[in-house]
């Protein structure tokens, strides 16, 4: 595995960044996760810049195992995680096809990843290229979705120690896996826009506790607002969202680890007139 990975890495062009983490290293991580193990964390990063140049480095190796980029995973949405990582607002990583290769009721292993969490999560899709300019209206937002999607995230800290925002960055904020619900067309209206903001979402276990409870509001206010956010730090970053891409609105619960033979259920209260859930069993 080290060298094809480590090969693929030397092959890639290399960004000007000061203290981006050097092929070795990114190579390195990218074994850990592919091999399950915990890595020991990046060390000489003084920016986020550097945390995304070793992102970028490390989906390009990814991508060979988990494949093709799918959309945009946003973190830190919420002011507490930001203080707990050192940073002032939210940040993406990229979602590969591995992120939304589960359905409903899927059974995974406890131990899927190097350092594996189950988190609350949200996916929307995106219409048309329409969105970029859609500012920071809701109605307008909605226009240029199709679908909203129920979703367990479940991401690979892969880390072995503490780490920060460059870190976080770095790991590709951890996305790895992820489990895909039934499609909820969106309707391009103010009350579905508040529908969205009043749900509630829940996560339970079969034995009927209750792991999570957190309004729709958790993520910045508005899970619209998440995407009005990447719209802005991809065009900083001269990038667009494109039709069919999907969006990761993390932050509807803390990350927690897994128990084998347990099931989870992320339900979504208020969203539609019917019950509206997603759920994964562990081994």
């Amino acid at each position: 595995m080290r060298a094809p990975l480590l090969a693929a890495l030397l092959a890639l062009p290399v960004t000007a960044q000061a203290a981006c983490p050097d092929e070795a290293a990114v190579g390195r991580v990218a074994e850990a996760l592919v091999d399950n193990r915990p890595s020991p964390a990046f060390t000489g990063m003084t920016s986020l810049e550097d945390g995304f140049c070793a992102q970028d480095r490390l989906v390009a190796l990814l991508r060979r195992s988990w494949g093709a980029p799918v959309g945009y995973k946003v973190g830190l949405t919420s002011a507490p995680v930001q203080q707990r990582f050192g940073v002032s607002h939210p940040v993406r990583g990229v979602l590969l096809e591995s992120s939304v290769s589960l359905r409903d009721g899927a059974e995974i292993p406890a131990r899927f990843g190097a350092v594996p969490v189950i988190e609350s999560d949200f996916l929307v899709r995106v219409r048309d290229g329409g969105i970029n300019g859609a500012g920071r209206d809701h109605v307008a937002i909605l226009r240029h979705l199709d679908a909203v999607i129920p979703y367990i995230e479940l991401p690979d800290l892969v880390l072995s120690g503490g780490f920060d925002g460059p870190n976080l960055l770095a790991i590709n904020v951890g996305a790895r896996l992820g489990v895909v619900g039934t499609p909820i067309p969106v309707e391009a209206s103010q009350a579905f826009a508040d529908r969205l903001a009043n749900m509630t979402v829940t996560m339970v276990d079969d034995r009927g506790q209750e792991r999570a409870r957190t309004p729709g509001t958790a993520a910045l206010g508005h899970p619209l607002n998440v995407v009005a956010f990447l719209v802005e730090d991809l065009a900083r970053a001269g990038r667009r969202l494109e039709a069919g891409q999907v969006i990761s609105v993390a932050g509807y619960s803390p990350t927690m680890p897994l128990e084998p033979g347990r099931t989870y259920t992320v339900r979504y209260e208020g969203l539609a007139a019917q019950p509206v859930s997603v759920s994964v069993r562990t081994r």
